[in-house]
């Protein structure tokens, strides 16, 4: 399956996977957003934007966003639903192949890291290694049942982009995963004096 191609057909819908319409979506979306460790992040990266609805509620928690996916016709639908939004940048990339300059200290990983092989995958934590600030937080979402297009499970694709961090906060479901990493032990009640 070519990943370019197949994401372009399904972006001719304006919400292919039911992000506005969709409770399951809506509550994913919260339960991400909850798990942040910070109210203000400086400078996140959404990887995998689709139509950018993710990306709109990340905009509020960030000063500076950067939203990529593989298809540009997710990045058209993605930078007309967040025209409004000047501090949001979307660019349509393939990662492991293509990165932005600069580092963050907000990276999203959602719903695409399973669309790789265990090469690419290695080739994505590398990368996201080196765009990840000391001071960083690493998030992954991901499908855990089967579907056709899988190149990695949902465990592989986390157990490869957490290696070398520390698990900051996991969630699991009968449907996904929701996991977090630092390079450091994270507790929001010391950073705020409660311990």
């Amino acid at each position: 399956m070519s990943a370019q191609p197949y994401f372009d057909e399904l972006h001719e819908q304006e919400d292919p996977f039911g992000y506005r319409s969709r409770w399951y979506e809506e509550r994913k979306r919260a339960l991400l957003l909850a798990s942040l460790s910070q109210r203000q992040f400086h400078r996140g990266w959404e990887l995998g934007c689709s139509n950018g609805v993710l990306t709109e509620a990340l905009a509020g928690r960030c000063e500076r966003l950067l939203a990529t996916d593989i298809s540009p016709r997710a990045a058209f639908r993605a930078r007309r639903n967040l025209a409004h939004l000047p501090h949001v940048q979307v660019h349509c990339a393939s990662h492991p192949e293509q990165w932005p300059p600069g580092r963050f200290d907000l990276i999203v990983c959602g719903e695409m890291g399973y669309y790789l092989g265990t090469g690419a995958l290695q080739a994505l934590r590398a990368g996201i290694g080196q765009a990840l600030r000391d001071d960083g937080l690493l998030v992954a979402c991901h499908w855990l049942p089967s579907f056709p297009g899988r190149a990695s499970r949902t465990e592989v694709v986390h157990r490869c982009l957490g290696e070398g961090l520390q698990e900051a906060f996991h969630y699991r479901d009968a449907d996904f995963v929701l996991q977090g990493w630092t390079r450091g032990a994270l507790s929001l009640a010391r950073n705020e004096g409660l311990r």
